[in-house]
């Protein structure tokens, strides 16, 4: 996905089972992939948007998180983190395939199909403005605000 690329026209679930087409979401909005709940990563990555989801919603942008897990997972993991960002699932792949996040990955010398972890911001058109991919999670979050602060901004 490039800049200047539309939101997909894909749905996701929300954890309550109910659909979400992505280009939907009010805009500016910002989409993160991550690989599966309750790991170390993914669980900071969440924990450090929700602790700056009000500061995202001050700036009037709304952040999902979307990972392959099942909505009952989403709500298990906000539920024992006492997350606040907005947690979605892709089971079918289609918005992974979309944003094209989804592809071969490399742990302890093991290949497999996973998840990148990647951030995409929208702007106010539905424009993607940026896109960071390979994302390492400490100060990623607050990085992203930055940026989404200076598109909702403008």
């Amino acid at each position: 996905m490039d800049e200047g690329a539309t939101i997909p026209a894909v749905t996701v679930t929300a954890a309550d089972g109910s659909a979400m087409p992505l280009a939907a979401v009010p805009s500016p909005a910002v989409f993160y992939f991550y690989p599966k709940d309750d790991t170390s990563g993914c669980t900071r990555e969440a924990q450090d948007f929700s602790a700056l989801a009000a500061d995202f919603a001050a700036a009037g942008v709304t952040v999902i998180g979307i990972s392959k897990d099942p909505p009952a997972k989403h709500a298990a993991f906000t539920a024992k983190h006492g997350l606040t960002v907005t947690l979605a699932s892709d089971e079918d792949g289609s918005a992974c395939d979309a944003f094209g996040v989804w592809g071969e990955k490399q742990l302890y010398g093991r290949t497999y199909m996973g998840i990148e972890r990647a951030t995409f911001l929208f702007g106010h058109d539905g424009r993607l403005v940026r896109a960071w991919r390979k994302v390492r999670v400490p100060g990623h979050a607050a990085a992203v605000l930055a940026a989404a602060r200076e598109v909702a901004a403008g």
